[in-house]
């Protein structure tokens, strides 16, 4: 078996809530050495939990129970943070900062998605960095990007679908935005683009010795996802609004009740062609009804349509109907659960959920990955970090910190296992 892509790359990750953890697990699971920079004496936001020491019964834990180190236990944590080592260390202060300085030095990308001034605040700037190691790679990742008039305003991704667009697209015609659930899409979209500019980044340093400051938005990156809207405005000056499960092309689309509890099934008619393909696997004379015979004539009957598909649809099993169109080249899949993706015969054909054990939590299935290379066995190396697990190994055998040093830096509030006892 070939060696991982990028093995033999070292990764700072001072990254918070979901699109910098994401982007780098996804580092890791190539083969980056990632070393998340922790603090015990700073609560980083939405990112080990809500708050250091939640009351018994709150949700996102095994359980409900928080147990004695909640931060180990927080599922949105360990479940976008596998193959990664956690030290930690008080980067406010100056003796932290220096320690800081050493990783760096050691490195070959640092990465965040702080708002801006937390980096100015603390003095980390591509400058700074570029100082301790010319060739550095410096990824940041904020909500409106490193310049412009709205670069130091704070936003997660909940609250950049509304500015990108996104939430003006969602929903029903017959509903304003107040009615939408919140969308945290943006994070994802986010950090497999920080991955791409990272391997770029690292692909131009190679060729050139240069290293790299890497300006991501999130809201810009997002924009990116929803072209047809923004260019049908561009070119014919129209406003797309909401269209609900519709689509501008095909016709029906929607999610469709089956037979059974709460099941459902996507369905996707593009042309006439698979249309007439539909018409033969439903075999009822509706479909021939010349009210639907092209894609105009379905489009302008739309809501007759779709009634006369779920009607039909109710009397099958979602898997049943996802096989049946399917065969007769329709696009169509089962609107699947939590519960259900985990009995998905697909996803277990392929192995997708993965077994990831923490120290606090014990071993559970998570989402696995997202490619598969013939040449490189992408898996679990080490699953989701306990807060300073490897802090040992990062002071002691990486920067070679000595023991009298290092139990210092252990009194003086950088090192340890535990949040500080004020932190909330």
């Amino acid at each position: 078996m070939g060696k991982m892509p990028l093995e033999g790359v070292r990764i700072l990750d001072m990254t918070v809530v979901y699109a910098g953890p994401y982007a780098c697990m996804f580092m890791g699971d190539y083969g980056a050495e990632v070393i998340r920079v922790e603090s015990i004496q700073h609560f980083a936001p939405t990112t080990r939990g809500q708050f250091a020491r939640p009351a018994k019964g709150t949700m996102g834990y095994p359980n409900d129970d928080p147990g004695k180190r909640p931060w180990n236990r927080y599922a949105t944590f360990n479940g976008s943070n596998r193959n990664k080592m956690s030290m930690t260390v008080d980067v406010t202060r100056p003796e932290g900062m220096e320690v800081f300085k050493q990783l760096v030095r050691v490195s070959d990308v640092f990465i965040e998605n702080y708002v801006p001034t937390a980096m100015d605040k603390l003095g980390i700037s591509y400058d700074m960095l570029r100082k301790e190691k010319p060739d550095i790679i410096f990824c940041k990742m904020s909500a409106y990007g490193d310049t412009g008039p709205y670069r130091d305003y704070r936003a997660m991704a909940i609250s950049i679908d509304p500015p990108s667009g996104h939430a003006s697209l969602r929903g029903y015609r017959d509903q304003d935005p107040s009615t939408l659930w919140g969308a945290v899409a943006a994070d994802p979209a986010e950090g497999i683009a920080a991955v791409f500019a990272v391997v770029s980044a690292l692909n131009y340093r190679d060729r050139t010795g240069k290293g790299q400051v890497i300006d991501m938005c999130l809201s810009e990156n997002f924009m990116t996802y929803f072209p047809q809207a923004y260019m049908d405005f561009s070119m014919n000056g129209r406003v797309q609004g909401p269209m609900g499960n519709r689509d501008p092309i095909a016709v029906p689309s929607g999610n469709f009740r089956c037979l059974g509890d709460d099941k459902w099934v996507s369905i996707s008619v593009l042309s006439d062609e698979e249309w007439d393909g539909f018409c033969l696997a439903v075999g009822e004379d509706w479909a021939r009804d010349a009210r639907f015979k092209d894609a105009l004539s379905r489009r302008k009957n739309e809501d007759a349509l779709e009634k006369l598909v779920g009607a039909w649809t109710m009397r099958h099993d979602y898997y049943d109907v996802m096989h049946l169109l399917q065969k007769h080249g329709i696009a169509a899949g089962p609107v699947l659960n939590d519960a259900d993706a985990f009995e998905d015969p697909q996803l277990k054909a392929r192995g997708f959920f993965v077994e990831q054990s923490n120290q606090d939590t014990g071993t559970h299935l998570y989402p696995g990955f997202i490619t598969k290379m013939r040449n490189a066995s992408l898996g679990v190396r080490l699953g989701p970090p306990g807060l300073g697990e490897h802090n040992e190994h990062v002071y002691r055998e990486l920067l070679g910190v000595g023991r009298a040093e290092y139990e210092k830096l252990v009194e003086t509030g950088h090192i340890g296992l535990d949040f500080a006892p004020g932190v909330r």
